[in-house]
């Protein structure tokens, strides 16, 4: 792995990200943030042109709109139409299957893991060679239909199946442990028959890069499952481990001081 090109091409993208919340005057910053790494990390590194990838935490659109322009995936054109009236690029990601890298329309949270489950199974069926990654929250597995779609994927022991839990400890309403206290996610995932492992610097790209390799080298016959522990509104400081910035959008002062911190060019 190229960490020096990750970091590269990560601090590009974040530049368009911020501008994307910038221009449209739209929250969820902090939500893009904590799972960015991870996306640069499968985007740039890990995933293949013929692999899947289903965003299920729907809110962070901005970081999927970014990576699928960046990566050739769709126009770059299209993001000048984020947020606007008529656009296809809304606060989450559109059914549109047109679009290379968003197969499946999400946001309402505990519903991507099973469009993941069955996208992995058709492609058994059809006998394709493609792996599946789903990108999942801490909030997801509040939600009864992430444990329905993981049963599933154990039943058919969907070894293509690779779960990526943003793990940054907060929601809309509240820290993740006081809204609904899940316990050990690696207890409850591994119980569920799928090949779980750790980190506890999701947002590293040699710790992801640790963990992905666990995951290949175990669990054969059974889908998999890294839980990722990260921070909300990574590396900007007024936003890390903030619960309102899964919801505020910059002013024109914050703005330019998460460009200083992030070192990003402000010109």
């Amino acid at each position: 792995m190229d960490t020096a090109y990750l970091k590269a091409r990560k601090k590009e993208c974040l530049r368009t990200l911020l501008d994307l919340y910038k221009k449209a005057g739209a929250g969820h910053i902090g939500s893009s943030l904590s799972c960015f790494d991870i996306m640069v990390y499968l985007f740039y590194h890990r995933m293949k042109p013929e692999d899947k990838f289903i965003l299920s935490k729907g809110h962070a659109a901005a970081a999927l709109y970014t990576l699928c322009a960046e990566t050739g995936r769709m126009p770059r054109t299209e993001l000048d139409t984020f947020y606007k009236d008529g656009t296809f690029l809304s606060a989450h990601p559109p059914c549109r299957p047109n679009t290379n890298g968003i197969l499946m329309g999400t946001g309402s949270l505990g519903h991507g893991l099973s469009l993941a489950s069955g996208i992995a199974l058709a492609g058994r069926f059809t006998k394709q060679h493609f792996n599946v990654y789903c990108l999942i929250s801490d909030g997801d597995c509040n939600c009864g239909s992430t444990w329905e779609a993981a049963l599933f994927a154990a039943h058919h022991s969907l070894d293509n199946l690779h779960v990526i839990i943003d793990n940054n400890g907060l929601q809309g309403f509240g820290r993740t442990d006081e809204v609904l206290g899940m316990g050990s996610l690696v207890d409850k995932w591994n119980s569920f028959g799928f090949f779980t492992r750790q980190t506890d610097c999701g947002n590293d790209f040699e710790c992801l890069d640790r963990a992905f390799s666990l995951t290949d080298e175990g669990g054969a016959h059974a889908p998999k499952c890294i839980i990722a522990k990260t921070i909300k509104g990574k590396g900007i400081s007024f936003m890390e481990n903030k619960l309102e910035w899964h919801y505020l959008p910059f002013t024109d002062a914050l703005y330019k001081q998460a460009l200083r911190e992030l070192e990003i060019d402000n010109a």
